[in-house]
């Protein structure tokens, strides 16, 4: 995992700020192991990041982290462009 955050150039401190300062977009509650949702945060530098993240009740999981690719998503990051409805 940390391998890829940085090959994504992606620090563990932008990943807390997104998750900080972050929304849920999505939720995947039937996700194995542990249901899991989509935040969209900011990194420090205030670049629009998405984290999943898995929660057990105890603790939280960062399961990955990276910049959201603008021909997948809507102008504000939080709406997959290709959503069916």
């Amino acid at each position: 995992m940390l391998a890829r955050l940085i090959s994504r150039h992606i620090h563990q401190s932008d990943v807390e700020n997104a998750i900080l300062t972050g929304v849920i977009i999505e939720q995947y509650p039937d996700d194995y192991p542990l249901p899991s949702c989509l935040v969209l945060g900011v990194s420090c530098n205030q670049a629009k990041l998405h984290v999943v993240c898995g929660c057990d009740n105890e603790e939280l999981w960062m399961i990955t982290a990276y910049y959201p690719d603008e021909s997948q998503w809507n102008s504000a990051f939080d709406k997959r462009l290709n959503q069916e409805a």
